[in-house]
């Protein structure tokens, strides 16, 4: 089985690095020449996560490590899926199989990532999805963790999960794609929301937030024809002690510096996730006010004047209400 992951940033180093070093696959890793996570595996064979396994072939050349796999895993920025695509589909990929390692919603359209892939003729059964909880730096520890991959192909997923799997990932089967890939983006947005709660000093009120948040959650995938029951697996409750309450947690951290006042340098992809959810909430007239709470403060300045948290705690002044 031949294997390309494209995107050598921290989660795509480690992908390549887990198929190389504890499965045995032969991986190519490709990033663009100019791409800084390209250029420091090029100069010391490692980043700050993993070093360059033996088996992994380095490249940048994007027609190549296409060329080579049966199976190309995708793991760059959510947003910029689309024209990413566009770039592959030059080459010939209609014996390719996709997984994509991503987290996120298309803030224009409201897409989620697979059916990007679907409108851009890739076959909805040659495309796979990959998430669940899970830090680069505890994997690399040794230390374990579950996971999920889902697909409309039921038989794609299995052989997957099965040649995937490993004492450090057990992967599960996901049966529910659509509440798979929401609930896997959804969870960033929940963790923007628990590092302003950290920030602010009050850290208690992440256990309201899980549950809230799952239910916020479980509503909207319901009303996009999910199974509602998807937003408490793996994909999305399953990883909030990972997002919620880790140190690694880019989204998490990113919450707790907005409301200090302070800028994150780094992706969260939970932002623009927040935009896509708050469309898909109008479009679908669910109530999101988690959702629309963490819009507020990432997009109207709520930390420049002092109202991030105000935002946030106004959700405590909702009209009392039955919890189911």
């Amino acid at each position: 089985m031949k294997i390309s992951v494209l995107g050598c940033g921290r989660w795509g180093s480690f992908i390549a690095w887990y198929l190389a070093s504890k499965k045995g696959y032969d991986v190519y890793s490709w990033g663009p020449e100019e791409d800084y996570s390209y250029q420091v595996l090029k100069s010391t064979g490692k980043n700050e996560y993993v070093a360059l396994d033996p088996r992994i072939t380095l490249t940048c050349d994007l027609e190549q490590a296409v060329g080579h796999a049966d199976i190309v895993i995708i793991s760059i920025s959510s947003q910029g899926v689309r024209g990413f695509i566009d770039k592959i589909k030059a080459f010939n990929v209609s014996d390719k199989t996709f997984v994509l390692c991503m987290k996120g919603i298309e803030v224009e359209t409201g897409e989620r990532l697979s059916e990007i892939l679907v409108e851009k003729g890739i076959s909805k059964d040659k495309i796979a999805v990959w998430v669940g909880p899970g830090h680069i730096q505890d994997f690399t520890a040794g230390i374990p963790n579950c996971m999920v991959i889902d697909s409309h192909n039921v038989e794609l997923k299995k052989f997957l999960a099965d040649n995937f799997k490993s004492d450090l990932i057990r992967f599960y089967y996901g049966n529910d794609i659509v509440g798979t890939e929401i609930g896997a983006a959804a969870k960033n947005v929940m963790g923007i929301a628990a590092g302003v709660l950290d920030g602010g000093g009050v850290s208690t009120l992440k256990g309201p937030l899980m549950s809230r948040g799952a239910r916020e959650v479980a509503r909207l995938i319901k009303a996009m024809g999910g199974n509602e029951l998807s937003a408490y697996g793996l994909a999305h409750l399953g990883d909030y002690e990972t997002t919620l309450f880790s140190r690694h947690s880019h989204n998490r951290m990113y919450g707790e510096m907005l409301v200090k006042g302070e800028k994150f340098q780094k992706l969260a992809e939970g932002v623009m996730t927040a935009a896509a959810m708050k469309k898909l909430g109008e479009k679908y007239n669910v109530e999101l006010p988690i959702t629309d709470a963490v819009y507020e403060v990432c997009f109207h300045d709520k930390a420049m004047d002092g109202s991030c948290m105000d935002m946030i705690l106004k959700l405590f002044s909702r009209d009392t209400k039955f919890e189911f």
